[in-house]
Protein backbone atom coordinates (compact mmCIF):
# COMPACT_ATOMS: atom_id res chain seq x y z
CA UNK A 1 0.00 0.00 0.00
CA UNK A 2 1.22 3.70 -0.85
CA UNK A 3 1.58 6.33 1.52
CA UNK A 4 -0.70 8.61 1.51
CA UNK A 5 -1.25 11.41 -0.78
CA UNK A 6 -1.27 14.76 1.22
CA UNK A 7 -2.67 18.07 -0.28
CA UNK A 8 -1.93 21.35 0.89
CA UNK A 9 -5.04 23.37 0.65
CA UNK A 10 -3.91 27.37 0.95
CA UNK A 11 -7.20 28.94 1.58
CA UNK A 12 -9.18 31.69 3.07
CA UNK A 13 -12.67 31.03 2.54
CA UNK A 14 -14.29 28.48 4.48
CA UNK A 15 -17.19 27.36 2.61
CA UNK A 16 -14.29 26.52 -0.58
CA UNK A 17 -12.43 24.94 2.08
CA UNK A 18 -15.44 22.76 3.14
CA UNK A 19 -16.23 22.26 -0.33
CA UNK A 20 -13.02 20.89 -1.32
CA UNK A 21 -12.23 18.62 1.70
CA UNK A 22 -15.73 17.44 1.34
CA UNK A 23 -14.80 16.50 -2.75
CA UNK A 24 -11.84 15.20 -1.11
CA UNK A 25 -13.04 12.81 0.80
CA UNK A 26 -15.43 11.45 -1.27
CA UNK A 27 -12.33 10.34 -3.35
CA UNK A 28 -10.95 6.78 -4.79
CA UNK A 29 -7.33 7.90 -3.23
CA UNK A 30 -5.82 8.24 0.15
CA UNK A 31 -5.35 11.86 0.75
CA UNK A 32 -4.66 13.66 4.15
CA UNK A 33 -5.25 17.34 3.77
CA UNK A 34 -3.90 19.70 5.75
CA UNK A 35 -5.75 24.00 5.48
CA UNK A 36 -4.08 26.79 6.15
CA UNK A 37 -6.06 30.11 6.05
CA UNK A 38 -3.42 32.68 5.17
CA UNK A 39 0.14 32.39 3.08
CA UNK A 40 1.70 33.35 6.93
CA UNK A 41 -0.05 30.12 8.20
CA UNK A 42 1.25 27.93 4.59
CA UNK A 43 4.83 29.39 4.88
CA UNK A 44 4.83 28.30 8.55
CA UNK A 45 3.36 25.29 7.86
CA UNK A 46 6.04 24.42 4.88
CA UNK A 47 9.22 25.27 7.90
CA UNK A 48 6.68 23.87 11.13
CA UNK A 49 6.93 27.38 12.78
CA UNK A 50 3.94 28.85 14.36
CA UNK A 51 1.25 26.19 15.16
CA UNK A 52 3.05 23.43 13.37
CA UNK A 53 5.47 21.12 15.02
CA UNK A 54 7.66 20.11 12.15
CA UNK A 55 7.74 21.22 8.78
CA UNK A 56 5.30 19.57 6.42
CA UNK A 57 5.70 18.28 2.81
CA UNK A 58 2.51 18.04 0.69
CA UNK A 59 2.60 16.21 -2.38
CA UNK A 60 0.24 18.93 -3.78
CA UNK A 61 -0.01 22.51 -3.12
CA UNK A 62 -3.80 24.07 -4.40
CA UNK A 63 -3.07 27.91 -3.52
CA UNK A 64 -5.47 30.79 -3.43
CA UNK A 65 -3.70 34.23 -4.89
CA UNK A 66 -5.84 36.83 -2.42
CA UNK A 67 -4.89 35.71 1.10
CA UNK A 68 -4.92 37.85 4.11
CA UNK A 69 -1.50 38.69 5.47
CA UNK A 70 0.60 37.31 2.60
CA UNK A 71 -0.65 36.42 -0.63
CA UNK A 72 -0.39 33.52 -3.28
CA UNK A 73 1.89 34.91 -5.35
CA UNK A 74 4.49 35.68 -2.14
CA UNK A 75 3.87 32.25 -1.17
CA UNK A 76 4.32 31.32 -4.40
CA UNK A 77 7.60 33.31 -4.92
CA UNK A 78 8.48 31.66 -1.74
CA UNK A 79 7.85 27.63 -2.60
CA UNK A 80 9.74 28.11 -6.40
CA UNK A 81 12.87 29.77 -4.70
CA UNK A 82 13.50 27.04 -2.08
CA UNK A 83 15.30 23.61 -3.58
CA UNK A 84 13.56 21.21 -0.98
CA UNK A 85 10.18 22.94 -2.07
CA UNK A 86 10.42 23.75 -5.60
CA UNK A 87 9.53 20.44 -6.47
CA UNK A 88 6.19 20.39 -5.03
CA UNK A 89 3.56 21.47 -7.86
CA UNK A 90 1.21 23.91 -7.42
CA UNK A 91 -2.00 24.08 -8.55
CA UNK A 92 -3.18 27.89 -8.46
CA UNK A 93 -7.27 28.17 -7.63
CA UNK A 94 -8.34 31.34 -7.71
CA UNK A 95 -11.73 33.73 -8.81
CA UNK A 96 -9.58 35.85 -10.75
CA UNK A 97 -9.61 35.80 -14.33
CA UNK A 98 -7.28 38.56 -15.07
CA UNK A 99 -4.07 37.95 -17.76
CA UNK A 100 -2.31 39.81 -15.14
CA UNK A 101 -2.53 37.28 -12.53
CA UNK A 102 -2.75 34.10 -15.02
CA UNK A 103 0.78 35.08 -16.29
CA UNK A 104 2.32 36.25 -12.73
CA UNK A 105 1.90 32.89 -11.32
CA UNK A 106 3.22 31.34 -14.61
CA UNK A 107 6.04 33.39 -14.56
CA UNK A 108 6.71 32.71 -10.79
CA UNK A 109 6.40 28.87 -11.49
CA UNK A 110 3.34 27.65 -11.25
CA UNK A 111 2.23 24.12 -12.43
CA UNK A 112 -1.32 24.77 -12.81
CA UNK A 113 -3.53 27.89 -12.85
CA UNK A 114 -7.11 27.19 -13.05
CA UNK A 115 -10.60 29.77 -12.27
CA UNK A 116 -12.63 28.92 -9.58
CA UNK A 117 -16.43 28.35 -11.21
CA UNK A 118 -19.52 30.27 -9.18
CA UNK A 119 -21.55 27.58 -9.59
CA UNK A 120 -21.41 24.76 -6.91
CA UNK A 121 -21.89 21.51 -9.05
CA UNK A 122 -18.94 22.95 -11.48
CA UNK A 123 -16.64 23.76 -8.60
CA UNK A 124 -17.14 20.13 -7.04
CA UNK A 125 -16.52 18.78 -11.11
CA UNK A 126 -13.52 20.76 -11.02
CA UNK A 127 -12.34 19.18 -7.90
CA UNK A 128 -12.60 15.77 -8.87
CA UNK A 129 -11.00 16.78 -12.46
CA UNK A 130 -7.93 18.21 -10.84
CA UNK A 131 -7.87 15.33 -8.49
CA UNK A 132 -7.89 12.82 -11.27
CA UNK A 133 -5.60 14.55 -13.18
CA UNK A 134 -2.90 15.43 -10.46
CA UNK A 135 -3.33 12.72 -7.99
CA UNK A 136 -4.25 9.98 -11.03
CA UNK A 137 -2.84 10.45 -14.48
CA UNK A 138 0.36 12.74 -13.58
CA UNK A 139 2.90 11.18 -11.68
CA UNK A 140 4.64 13.12 -8.66
CA UNK A 141 7.79 13.76 -7.20
CA UNK A 142 8.20 11.45 -3.98
CA UNK A 143 8.50 13.37 -0.37
CA UNK A 144 11.91 12.90 0.39
CA UNK A 145 12.12 11.63 4.48
CA UNK A 146 9.59 13.73 5.54
CA UNK A 147 6.58 12.82 7.59
CA UNK A 148 3.61 14.91 7.32
CA UNK A 149 3.13 18.13 10.26
CA UNK A 150 1.28 17.85 12.80
CA UNK A 151 -0.74 20.65 14.39
CA UNK A 152 1.03 21.31 18.37
CA UNK A 153 -2.03 20.93 20.62
CA UNK A 154 -4.53 20.32 17.79
CA UNK A 155 -6.31 18.55 14.70
CA UNK A 156 -6.83 19.96 11.39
Amino acid sequence: MSDPIHVLLVEDNEADVDLTRATLDQTRFDIQISVAKDGVEAIDFLYGKGNWSEPGRPTLILLDLNLPRKDGRQVLAVLKSEDDLRRIPVVILSSSDADSDITSCYHLGANCYIVKPVDLKEYRSLVRVMEDFWLGAAKLPRREGHSNATRVGGNW
